[in-house]
């Protein structure tokens, strides 16, 4: 519980005046690769507004791209979702993509402050330039160097400067390693904020283990760790969670028992000290199997099927 305390006095000097965002991460398209529309959006939104237990407060949503999928710059139809359903966003642009390609997500970002105006921009919590970039580039996948993310940062508030999204905090997300690692020392210097990455199940060679016991410890390591580095920048919560199915991986074994004691033990410690929260997953990926899987809910009708372990706190 030591890094708990930490991280709790930690979180309540470097939160941002909006703290204490709820939500859930998600991808544009569905695992079999089709694209998600404004229905399916707005069907992930009411669910989470509508999880037992949680008095209806996780009714946020991050997103990675600003295009809808199977178009070249048009908005991502999450935006009139979360009009429908007052929802708010954490915006984010794909920036692991060249110059030429980054501009098409600028583009989009630039046609939905035209289209939705003050009813979609009144609802974005941030914008996230990018997703991991560093890491990938780190591990020799297609990423993005420090530079290009410094870059891509600028150019993004080149495009709301001006526009009822003037002011809203522009970021990055990445795994908290990246962000520790002091080659990306500049990346931290050009952001508002950094939305952390965290998952203690993948953290087989932290001492004590990575089983769930040591889970909450590892994760609160991993939260000071990245605020010590954050130049007096926030912290948010971007990622992080416990599968229900999958690999064991040292001693980290999925399953809706340890989910529910991650849940229990980080999830809600990280709530109480009004952080911003951005869960992964709140259903496992429709339409093919994966693994690991970290949904709350499994495969089927999102607002009728059951918790597969309690989400209160």
């Amino acid at each position: 519980m030591q890094f708990f305390t930490a991280a709790l006095a930690t979180a309540a000097t470097f939160a941002v005046a909006e703290a204490g965002y709820k939500g859930f991460n998600s991808g544009s398209t569905f695992s079999t690769g089709a694209n998600k529309q404004q229905v399916d959006f707005a069907y992930e939104m009411k669910a989470a507004q509508q999880l037992p237990g949680t008095n209806g407060a996780w009714t946020s949503m991050r997103l990675y791209t600003m295009i809808q999928g199977g178009t070249k710059d048009s908005p991502i139809s999450a935006i009139p979702a979360a009009i429908e359903t007052k929802s708010t966003l954490l915006l984010g642009l794909w920036a692991s993509e060249t110059p030429d390609v980054f501009q098409n997500e600028l583009n989009a970002l630039k046609k939905a402050i035209s289209q939705y105006g003050k009813a979609f921009t009144d609802l974005v919590t941030g914008i996230s330039v990018g997703s991991e970039d560093l890491y990938r580039k780190s591990t020799g996948e297609v990423g993005a160097t420090p530079a290009q993310i410094v870059d891509y940062i600028s150019k993004t508030r080149a495009v709301i400067k001006g526009t009822s999204l003037q002011g809203k905090p522009v970021g990055h997300v990445d795994t908290w390693d990246a962000f520790v690692n002091g080659g990306n020392r500049a990346v931290i210097a050009a952001a508002d904020f950094l939305g952390m990455d965290a998952y203690p199940y993948y953290q087989a060679s932290t001492v004590g283990g990575n089983g769930i016991g040591n889970a909450n410890a590892t994760f609160w390591k991993a939260y000071t760790d990245t605020v010590a580095v954050a130049q007096r920048k926030p912290v948010w919560i971007t990622e992080t969670g416990w599968p229900i199915v999958g690999d064991t991986i040292g001693q980290a074994v999925p399953g809706a028992k340890d989910a529910r004691t991650f849940w229990q033990e980080t999830v809600c410690h990280a709530l109480a000290t009004g952080v911003n929260m951005y869960y992964f997953q709140l259903q496992t990926s429709q339409g093919k199997a994966v693994n690991p899987d970290w949904g709350i809910k499994g495969a089927g009708d999102l607002l009728n099927i059951p918790v597969r372990y309690d989400v209160s706190c």
